[in-house]
């Protein structure tokens, strides 16, 4: 059973720093594309970054260019998002997805359609 769980998230000031991480079990992915969404209060769930299974990181630039980082350790089946200067605007709920229909991508996909396995999310709340 595939399961991807995320952690890290919590409450931080304007400015701060976060690492999300998500840890995923079932089967291996270290041939995926793996990204982060997340979904403030009444809106869509939308793009925040992705990294390809060799490491090629694709970002949503208007929102988050320069401030997060996407990372992975394909040995640990795990991806990261460090987030750094944070702004009560990147309050969400995050989530980490990854795929089951492309292997050895040369770009990360951005829709939520494109992906087959989510997390539960964890919640990050930055307060002004």
């Amino acid at each position: 059973q595939v399961q991807l769980v995320e952690s890290g998230g919590g409450l931080v000031q304007t400015g701060g720093s976060l690492r999300l991480s998500c840890a995923a079990s079932g089967r291996t992915f270290s041939a995926n594309a793996m990204a982060w969404f997340r979904q403030a209060p009444g809106k869509e769930r939308e793009f925040v970054g992705g990294i390809t299974w060799n490491g090629i990181r694709t970002y949503d630039e208007d929102s988050v260019k320069g401030r997060f980082t996407i990372s992975r350790d394909n040995a640990k089946n795990m991806v990261y998002l460090q987030m750094n200067r944070l702004k009560p605007e990147d309050t969400a709920v995050y989530y980490c997805a990854t795929e089951n229909r492309s292997f050895y991508r040369r770009s990360v996909p951005r829709l939520v359609s494109d992906f087959d396995y989510w997390g539960q999310g964890t919640q990050v709340t930055v307060s002004s």
